[in-house]
């Protein structure tokens, strides 16, 4: 049996379950509608070379997804809903993918969770109220494990200005990827008995001319810290067909309120160039972070992947600077469409961190993944993820990702 969920969850079931006969009686809402289904399979081993126990896991999960069209009003109204559960075929130690009680060693069997969003719709601005799965600089779904991470909230979304997307909400909980309940935030790894009571936030985009877009926003993790965005991106064409994608990305964080976890003054500055020829990828990075402390996530290691050496190592240690190449390719042209290669290599030096001043880690990762074209198996896709990660002040460890995704679009 899966877990019983959080009473809100259960509260929100009950609501959109009585605005949904009214609504359904509106065509475009029912007409429009879309509902998908994602099997994964996901299995996980990672072994260390010291004394630090090997861990790993193997579940396989369902994640059904209902998508509403809108209703013919004015103000347009519609309702989606998911039901998301996952089943363990075995587990050793904590790997971070699943619950985990580490006073017996073990996970549950089974876990999972189920919620419900209100979209109210006014020409291109669009309302939703419950559950999402946001890509924000400030809030990410992390889809890495066999469940993503969800949020509850409130989010306002804008289009309605030419070259302009603005964004604006709070978050007031959210369900780990390692989780079922719903919980309040508060900075992983941190005294995770001080909880904030919401993530607000707003932002914009602008495209500028020249392919050029740049973004603001602030973010405020209430009584923990306050979260500064400014991101700019360019686009070059070449007459050959190349692209040249320049990105120049900086975060700011600074402590609010009561200023649980202390002293919150980290900045990242972080830039990639990434030259797209044919079917060809290659890309330089780097990173620098400045603070005292890691850059703070959010708890359940949510990741920020607005960094742009974000990974398993994540290469966000105090004081850590960071340089990264990668490089991908589809064989397409080779006769096996579908197939894709990525491989990138990041080393982080100047790490202040258990008693050191300049400790250093590194992480070399390589990923093909194959999507089936077969029309009778559309949907159905294997990655194979291989990743070696050593550092300096513990264990290093290899790490084998076998994932298996069939989505079923109805």
């Amino acid at each position: 049996m899966l877990k019983h969920h959080s009473r809100k969850t259960g509260i929100s079931l009950a609501v959109a379950a009585a605005l949904l006969s009214p609504l359904a009686a509106q065509a475009g809402f029912v007409e429009d509608s879309k509902i998908k289904l994602d099997l994964r399979n996901f299995y996980l081993d990672r072994n260390y070379d010291g004394d630090t126990p090997d861990v790993g896991s193997w579940s396989q999960a369902a994640d059904l997804q209902f998508f509403s069209g809108y209703t013919d009003t004015t103000i347009q109204f519609g309702l989606d809903m998911s039901a998301t559960g996952a089943y363990i075929f075995d587990s050793e130690g904590n790997d971070g993918s699943l619950p985990y009680d580490a006073e017996k060693d073990d996970t549950p069997n089974s876990y999972g969770r189920a919620g419900a969003t209100l979209k109210a719709k006014y020409g291109e601005t669009e309302l939703t109220i419950g559950d999402h799965r946001p890509h924000l600089p400030v809030a990410w779904d992390d889809d890495s494990r066999v469940l993503d991470t969800i949020y509850e909230g409130a989010m306002l979304h804008s289009t309605a200005i030419e070259n302009l997307e603005l964004t604006a909400g709070r978050f007031w909980e959210a369900v780990t990827r390692d989780s079922s309940d719903k919980e309040e935030f508060y900075v992983f790894r941190g005294q995770d008995e001080n909880r904030s009571d919401g993530l607000d936030f707003f932002g914009a985009t602008y495209s500028f001319p020249m392919n050029i877009k740049g973004t603001y926003f602030f973010g405020r993790l209430n009584d923990f810290y306050d979260q500064h965005y400014y991101g700019l991106e360019h686009l070059a064409g070449f007459e050959n067909g190349m692209k040249l994608k320049t990105d120049l990305r900086y975060f700011d964080y600074e402590s609010e309120g009561k200023e649980y976890e202390g002293d919150m003054d980290v900045d990242v500055v972080s830039t990639m160039a990434t030259l797209l020829a044919g079917n060809h990828m290659f890309a330089l990075s780097y990173q620098n972070v400045k603070g005292d402390r890691p850059v703070p996530t959010l708890n359940g290691y949510v990741p920020q992947p607005y960094t742009v050496h974000w990974s398993s190592a994540a290469f966000i240690m105090p004081d850590e600077r960071s340089w990264g190449v990668r490089y991908g390719y589809n064989f397409k042209d080779l006769g096996l469409p579908g197939m894709k290669l990525f491989t990138r290599y990041i080393k982080g030096t100047d790490i202040d961190i258990a008693g050191g001043t300049d400790e250093s880690q590194s992480e070399r990762d390589i990923y093909v993944s194959y999507e089936m074209q077969n029309a009778a198996l559309k949907g159905l896709k294997f990655d194979l993820r291989s990743i070696a990660h050593k550092r300096s002040w513990a264990d290093d460890y290899d790490e084998y990702r076998f994932i298996t995704t069939y989505t079923f679009n109805f």
